[in-house]
């Protein structure tokens, strides 16, 4: 169809007429994310009269690119296959390209090809937005979602003549494997594309992850019992001791939750069964589907599937492995927007913020690490993230990737811990064809390799092998590594930051870790608080409920708000995010989070603590005066001590944060208004007076 254009529009960019528009579905956040592309492209120094850049990759280089992605390519070649009979003879191709945006493959009708080719869109070239502009290719790897670029929304003037619709190809684990785009002649526009293009790029991440764990269980769901074995139907990939390790975009949207907050489940306590159970079940082939409840009471129907032998290592000479790929974003505010520990909500790079400026929450402790972290970015310098389990070590060190000079190239998390020690090498440097018994032919690409350009992050450290310590300092160093069962020595550039709750000087002692090695990586050390010692942690709970319920975000009730501040949080922020996150799904969009809603044992841990600190639950007397549960659910502006009135004896009938607030006054009375004499004689910390205090003055406001 031909398509009428308006006069020159904003920012020098012709708007489509409001036909088309409604024919494409585009609305105002559509307009905004070309808009922030755009601008993106202007601040680059991108100008928009530049020709096509005809510098594809040489063969060599390419069929590197492609030798690193074959399984991406394995899987997708016949979907684009299938994908191409639908847009046949309608002046169109069919494209895939890497997570960097390099095209491995194309297809399409051969007329459109030689016109396409006129721009550079062919196999080899980036089209990546630093490189072309904005387009459905690269602006979908910023945005990390699907997105159409129509004729003049594309920034450079020679692409305007191409319509395109692409979607990102996810693993298993939220991680951008590549993108799957149709372009064609924006004369020949059809609105229903869009619709194939995602469905072929979900049956892409299907057979990714049936292979990626092959030899663990996988889950099929959906609520229907007739839309399991469909593309609809989600999958759950499950580890033998049930935690779940992976999940396809339906199971997602099946369960309501991100990617990483799917993977802090069990089997039992997202199914409420176990996996030894599963397997009892779906041991006969004709075994009937399960009706099981999610944690929201929803009902699910489901079937395993899983390879007998396999399950339990029988006939294999190499033990389960589960893929270690870098995680998604887990941020507390997880990938959306604040979480520690997971990726911030949305694109960073898209709304202009800051990754490290996210985690600023407010506690001086973190804001302390920012500072250091923020002075040593992009210096070459190797960072040493310490920190007890679950405080955000992996979240702060893709934040620090977000804001390097490297943000457009890989981040590669490597967990240390979670790879049998068996396999750790070949997972870190690759290995050639026939390195070993039960490797794949033609070799894999290592975790290093894949990292190149770009950030390597290798979280739990100290659990790497003592042998292979020797071996990744030296790569370090030399700044090349050589595959297993090859001799061929590889060139990488890598930024290292790496991680571990251990003390790795006491391992140095005890001869568990290398003393070069320690050296070596000691540039930056930086250890993260735990949740405990924080005093953010009301504006932490608000981000992590955002991000679990942005359109309607419930409040905690007093009586939780009270249990969420007494409780000792051993598991840091990864732990507040699961109680917060399941607690919103058990709420079912009410607007309070009340106890109903919370875990019988997360309550009787909560309880405990109140009553450790002399604390009575919300509704008996209270049988002591220590600030050690003030509620925190507002939000909170640091306000000095001296502005504060002065100590007020607390009325007979009144709360238990004004008994609390009345007690740390006198104590500061007392002390002078010192605030240490003030929490010695209290048995609390500084930084609980401080947050009481805070929060108190917040509320009066």
């Amino acid at each position: 169809m031909t398509v009428p254009l308006h006069s020159a529009g904003r920012r020098g960019r012709d708007p489509i007429k409001r036909p088309v528009a409604a024919a494409l579905s585009l609305g105002k956040v559509h307009e905004e994310v070309i808009d922030e592309s755009h601008e993106r492209c202007a601040h680059i120094g991108l100008s928009r009269i530049e020709s096509a850049d005809f510098a594809p990759l040489g063969r060599p280089d390419l069929n590197d690119v492609r030798e690193r992605n074959q399984r991406l390519y394995t899987h997708a070649a016949p979907v684009m296959e299938m994908l191409f009979e639908q847009i046949v003879n309608t002046q169109s191709m069919v494209v895939l390209t890497d997570a960097c945006g390099t095209i491995l493959h194309s297809i399409g009708d051969d007329d459109f090809l030689a016109k396409a080719s006129k721009v550079a869109l062919q196999p080899g070239v980036n089209w990546a937005e630093s490189s072309k502009g904005t387009n459905a290719i690269g602006t979908a790897l910023i945005d990390e979602r699907p997105i159409v670029v129509y004729a003049d929304e594309h920034f450079l003037h020679a692409n305007q003549f191409l319509s395109c619709q692409a979607s990102p190809i996810l693993d298993a684990r939220g991680n951008i494997l590549g993108v799957l785009d149709v372009t064609g002649d924006h004369r020949r526009f059809h609105e229903h594309t869009m619709g194939l293009v995602k469905m072929s790029a979900r049956m892409i991440e299907n057979h990714c992850l049936s292979d990626d764990f092959s030899k663990v269980m996988r889950l099929h769901l959906h609520s229907r019992i007739d839309f399991i074995g469909t593309l609809m139907e989600g999958i759950l990939a499950v580890a033998r001791d049930g935690r779940i390790v992976g999940a396809n975009r339906s199971a997602l949207d099946h369960v309501g939750l991100s990617s990483a907050a799917v993977r802090m489940h069990s089997v039992t306590s997202l199914l409420g069964t176990s996996a030894a159970l599963l397997v009892d079940h779906f041991r006969s082939p004709l075994a009937a589907p399960l009706a099981l409840h999610l944690p929201n009471g929803a009902l699910c129907h489901v079937r395993a599937r899983f390879n007998w032998a396999t399950w339990y290592g029988l006939g294999e000479a190499a033990p389960v492995a589960v893929p270690v790929a870098a995680p998604v974003t887990a941020p507390i505010t997880e990938p959306t927007a604040a979480e520690p520990g997971a990726r911030p909500v949305g694109n960073p790079a898209a709304n202009g913020a800051s990754g490290l400026r996210q985690l600023d929450t407010g506690d001086a402790q973190v804001r302390a690490v920012i500072g250091k972290v923020r002075r040593v970015i992009d210096r070459d310098i190797p960072i040493l993230l310490l920190g007890d389990t679950g405080t955000g070590k992996a979240l702060l060190a893709r934040a620090i990737h977000h804001d390097s000079q490297r943000a457009r190239q890989p981040f590669v998390a490597v967990n240390c811990a979670s790879i049998p020690e068996p396999l750790i090498e070949a997972e870190l440097f690759g290995y050639a064809d026939g390195a070993f018994t039960g490797a794949r032919r033609k070799g894999a690409v290592g975790k290093i390799l894949q990292a190149d350009g770009g950030t390597l992050f290798l979280d739990e450290i100290g659990d790497m092998p003592l042998a292979l310590q020797a071996r990744l300092l030296r790569a370090l160093q030399e700044r090349s590594i050589t595959p297993l069962g090859s001799s061929k020595s590889l060139h990488v550039d890598v930024a290292v930051i790496v991680a571990t709750h251990r003390n790795l000087r006491e391992m140095i002692e005890a001869g568990g870790f290398r003393e070069d090695l320690y050296y070596h990586l000691n540039g930056l050390v930086v250890k993260l608080p735990p949740l405990r010692q924080r005093t953010d942690l009301p504006t932490l709970a608000r981000s992590i409920l955002r991000e679990c319920c942005p359109e309607r975000t419930p409040v905690l009730s007093s009586e939780v708000a009270r249990f969420v501040q007494a409780y000792a949080w051993p598991g840091n922020v990864r732990q507040l995010a699961n109680v917060l996150r399941t607690a919103a799904v058990m709420a079912d969009g009410a607007a309070t989070i009340t106890r109903d809603h919370l875990s019988d044992d997360f309550i009787e841990d909560a309880e405990r603590s109140l009553a450790s600190a002399g604390l009575a639950p919300a509704g008996e007397p209270s049988t002591g005066a220590s600030p050690r549960a003030a509620v925190a659910t507002h939000a909170v502006a640091a306000e000095p001590v001296a502005t504060l009135p002065a100590a007020l004896e607390a009325p007979v009938h009144t709360t238990l944060e004004a008994v609390e607030i009345a007690a740390i006054r006198r104590a500061l009375d007392a002390a002078g208004g010192n605030i240490s004499e003030a929490s010695k004689s209290l048995g609390v910390s500084r930084n609980t007076i401080y947050r009481k205090l805070h929060w108190n003055a917040a509320n009066k406001r």
